[in-house]
């Protein structure tokens, strides 16, 4: 599978990717969490999927920067009800995916992080966040009913 297209073979012509990073965030969330959340979970895309990751950045000087992902990442909002939605689509499509719930607030660390997940069934999780990453029209169906972020 290919993971981007340009619409001309200049290296000035827009790209235009067939996979979809996405981000949904619980509507009721406050700004602070919102950026937390997103952060969190784009930082799992990250980690498991070379492919999402560009190549390493450099100013005029030469001095060096992180690579950072090679595609937009795009925010979304939605309900409770929205975000249980998303949540079973990424699964029933086997979608790369990141989860954020309610209870990783109260954690501090990555160990009780996991722990938090791990002890609430799958269908039971309070979720605030969900990322998502594959083929453009199969996140979009996972997402379907969310709105772009404000």
């Amino acid at each position: 599978m290919t993971t981007s297209t340009t619409s001309a073979t200049s290296d000035t012509a827009p790209v235009r990717f067939d996979t979809k990073i996405a981000v949904v965030l619980r509507d009721d969330l406050q700004p602070w969490q919102r950026l937390n959340v997103t952060a969190f979970l784009v930082s799992g895309l990250g980690s498991e999927l070379p492919e999402v990751i560009g190549e390493p950045y450099a100013d005029a000087d030469g001095t060096p920067y992180l690579p950072m992902f090679r595609q937009p990442v795009l925010v979304f909002e939605g309900t409770k009800e929205t975000l249980t939605a998303a949540h079973s689509r990424a699964l029933s499509r086997a979608l790369p995916r990141a989860v954020f719930t309610s209870d990783l607030f109260t954690t501090g660390n990555d160990r009780d992080n996991r722990a938090a997940v791990r002890a609430v069934p799958k269908d039971q999780l309070d979720l605030v966040g969900l990322a998502v990453y594959g083929p453009r029209n199969a996140v979009d169906k996972v997402i379907k009913g969310a709105r772009m972020h404000p």
